[in-house]
């Protein structure tokens, strides 16, 4: 497994160890999480900034021993997604709420706030050997459908959490993007002076 970590360094800037290590594997083990875990990860998420402390995210996940709700999510996939990532230990259906609860008028940074909160939720698991891989390869009707969301509620992505597998266990294809070195763009393609 360290062969896969060296493979997957950050470059030589000297970043916070836990964006560092951040990663979005396809190879789970079939280790469970623990429940009290979960938490810790879900209170990570509360804790993200929001415009008007809004706080507006949802999150409808199961835990791989939960068949019929990790099913359910699990449904929601596209092939090239649920292939590997049925072998997760839960799957999280990540939601903005796109109105404020104060006066039902649209939130403008809805969107923005559940990125952060999404953030928060994989910084937190990766503290813990605990790997996300979010995926917007899914079905948002479905899902809609299937969870029953109020039309001020939009399914934004799927996130996969797990401990790391085996890459060997995945076929060559997915396998060659599991080592494959990760790609940033340099600074002076997103960042400019005032």
């Amino acid at each position: 497994m360290m062969e896969l970590l060296t493979i997957k360094e950050a470059n030589s800037v000297e970043l916070n160890e836990q964006i560092r290590k951040r990663w979005s594997p396809r190879a789970f083990s079939p280790a469970s999480i623990l429940p009290e875990d979960l938490h810790t990860i879900f209170e990570a998420a509360s804790w993200a900034p929001s415009a008007m402390n809004e706080q507006p995210w949802e999150y409808i996940y199961a835990l791989k021993e939960n068949e019929e709700g990790f099913g359910k999510l699990l449904s929601c996939l596209v092939p090239a997604n649920a292939v590997w990532a049925k072998h997760a230990a839960a799957l999280v259906l990540t939601i903005a709420k796109h109105t404020y609860a104060h006066n039902g008028k649209e939130n403008p940074t809805a969107f923005h706030d559940l990125g952060m909160a999404n953030q928060n939720l994989l910084i937190q698991a990766i503290s813990m050997d605990i790997y996300g891989h979010p995926m917007g390869g899914f079905d948002k009707k479905k899902a809609v459908e299937l969870f029953e969301l109020k039309d001020s509620e939009s399914p934004v992505c799927v996130i996969a959490l797990g401990y790391l597998g085996d890459p060997d266990q995945l076929d060559e294809g997915l396998k060659t993007r599991e080592f494959s070195p990760r790609k940033r763009k340099e600074l002076h393609e997103f960042v400019k002076q005032a």
